[in-house]
């Protein structure tokens, strides 16, 4: 394997050594797209997690795996017969030309807002060319509204696609109150489920996700972004728990020795004090 080939070419030559059928590396060649859709959606989640902690070396070596996620892909495809590398790097080149007539072509788009309006109109054209590839494939079609929305995304995600493609067509409270007058009667049930005599526990799986999908929604018209917004309060609640061990530590204590009064207090404590009013 030459060491002077494009860093590309060569990724390229070592994944097609380690899905050689009768040379390559065990693991490799017994994978194939399920088996290895869990771990590109974890690199894609760590590249987010290295801009998130602003550290760009690693967001470099992150982004190396998340390529070797799509060299993977591509391998399988090839050795199916269906297509490669290349012809993914050929396809994106085009969209994105395609999607971008104000750049490479001759339209006009002056503003952020006029070049969304166009993006999404030659999305709905590409769209349409897809479905009548896949007729003429005799593959059915995936219909509807919300199709474009992947079952695959996590779920905060999916429910703000959802509840955009919905808004889309008018389907959307018409201010942040009704959004928030929802979460609280989803809360509401909550609460009903609990205080039953007999707690069903596929009732309340499905109210908590009605509450949390009333709560995503909420963010949406009050223009936050729900994963964001969670991040950040897992930052702090990573926070405030490692004073916890701190505080514990330095007391000459651990955490399975500490009462839970000692813990929220020590909790209290690390929360920030607001000026006084």
């Amino acid at each position: 394997m030459q060491s002077d080939a494009r860093p590309i070419d060569r990724l390229l030559a070592i994944m097609a050594a380690l899905r050689h059928p009768e040379t390559g590396c065990p693991w490799d060649v017994k994978q194939d797209f399920a088996s290895i859709a869990p771990y590109t959606i974890e690199e894609a989640y760590e590249v987010a997690d290295a801009i998130e902690r602003g550290d760009i070396e690693d967001l470099r070596d992150e982004l190396g795996d998340l390529l070797l996620q799509v060299v993977f892909h591509a391998r399988m495809a090839e050795e199916q017969g269906e297509f490669g590398f290349e012809d993914v790097a050929t396809a994106i080149s085009e969209k994105m030309v395609r999607r971008h007539p104000h750049i490479f072509a001759t339209a006009d788009a002056d503003t952020p807002d006029a070049v969304k309006v166009r993006w999404e109109e030659i999305k709905a054209e590409e769209k349409a060319e897809r479905r009548a590839r896949r007729s003429a494939r005799g593959l059915s079609d995936v219909h509807g509204h919300l199709a474009g929305v992947p079952r695959g995304f996590p779920g905060l995600l999916q429910a703000l696609k959802l509840q955009a493609k919905a808004a889309d067509i008018g389907f959307d409270w018409p201010d942040a109150a009704g959004a928030l007058q929802k979460l609280h009667e989803e809360i509401g049930e909550i609460e009903q489920e609990l205080g039953g005599e007999n707690c069903d526990p596929d009732r309340l799986e499905e109210e908590i996700g009605d509450a949390l999908f009333s709560l995503v929604n909420l963010a949406r018209k009050l223009k936050v972004e729900p994963d964001k917004a969670l991040r950040r309060t897992n930052e702090k609640f990573r926070s405030r728990f490692a004073a916890i061990e701190d505080g514990l530590n330095a007391a000459g204590t651990t955490l399975g020795e500490a009462s839970l009064e000692e813990m929220e207090a020590l909790w209290q404590a690390a929360k920030p004090r607001r000026p006084a009013d």
